[in-house]
């Protein structure tokens, strides 16, 4: 299996919070409560072990709560690349009803500084050529611009890493410059970025092909309950997940990320890698949490999805 290394930025500990129904400026009776470190990168990393690879993980964490994303690393056995940062990793709350509508209170991350920034570079530059590739995803904390994450992206690309980016706003505006080899926005994301409509499989084919003259090989457009749709080269796919019961819609894009650069990594069959990558978010969405916790369930996931050429509609 391959040697990955995430980065997350701005990681967080998730507290998911389960509800019947949310009463704006009522009393609410919660039915569960569950906390995770996360982030954006971290998740991927947990379903790419679990699917048998190697993860170094790397970011900024603050130094006053770091225990449980230690405890998280050790347990998955990570190898753990995390510049310390002075105060607190951010809290994001998860409000999540019955019926899987969420509704996210994100907090602003810990302040990173100069010195820590140089500090990672400095790290990545000795570790990062080991790596069969680099996920790249999730917001940016405070202290670090767009313009930082581009440079750190052309310093990766030019290490000749594949590097797969999944992030939005600014973030993602810049990231479309440095040639990464695989994004994964979705509709909103993508739109934001590039200021057109993609909402259609000939906006999206149409854009695939000028992302791919720019160097994006692979271009994954997740929908939701839409499905995704994966434009590389000359094909098109396009994937229909299978219907669940929703425990939890946060962690499904980590999720689908993390089975395209499997397969991907894997040498798998396109219609393969987009089947199991699909069915892999649609676990996803049935729990709180992250990771496979059952592979013959993932595999039952997997009758149900539909994958097809997009020229088939």
């Amino acid at each position: 299996m391959a040697k990955i290394l995430t980065l997350t930025l701005n990681p967080a500990l998730d507290l998911t919070v389960a509800l019947n129904s949310l009463l704006v400026g009522d009393v609410n009776r919660t039915t569960a409560m569950h906390s995770h470190a996360a982030g954006k990168g971290i998740n991927v990393a947990q379903v790419l072990a679990d699917l048998g690879h190697d993860l170094t993980v790397a970011g900024f964490l603050g130094e006053d709560n770091v225990l449980p994303f230690e405890a998280l690393f050790q347990a998955r056995g990570f190898t753990d690349e995390f510049i310390r940062v002075p105060g607190e990793t951010r809290t994001n709350i998860k409000l999540a009803e019955h019926g899987g509508r969420i509704t996210d209170l994100n907090g602003p991350g810990a302040f990173v500084d100069d010195d820590a920034q140089a500090a990672l570079l400095a790290r990545l530059e000795q570790i990062a050529p080991a790596h069969d590739a680099v996920v790249v995803a999730g917001s940016l904390p405070r202290g670090i611009n767009a313009q930082w994450l581009q440079a750190l992206l052309e310093r990766l690309v030019a290490m000749g890493l594949k590097v797969a980016l999944d992030t939005s706003g600014a973030a993602l505006r810049v990231g479309l410059q440095t040639q990464p080899w695989l994004i994964k926005p979705n509709t909103a994301e993508l739109s934001e970025a590039l200021g057109e409509a993609v909402d259609t499989p000939a906006q999206q084919q149409a854009l695939a092909t000028r992302l791919r003259d720019r160097g994006i090989e692979h271009v994954v457009i997740s929908q939701g309950a839409q499905g995704v749709n994966w434009f590389s080269g000359q094909q098109a796919l396009q994937a229909l997940p299978p219907t669940v019961d929703i425990g939890s819609t946060v962690g499904a894009g980590d999720s689908l990320l993390a089975g395209m650069v499997h397969g991907l990594l894997s040498g798998t069959a396109p219609e393969q890698t987009l089947c199991t990558a699909t069915a892999i978010a649609a676990m996803a969405v049935s729990q709180i949490g992250f990771g496979i916790r059952d592979h013959a369930e993932l595999a039952r996931l997997e009758s149900g999805v539909c994958v097809r050429a997009l020229t088939e509609q």
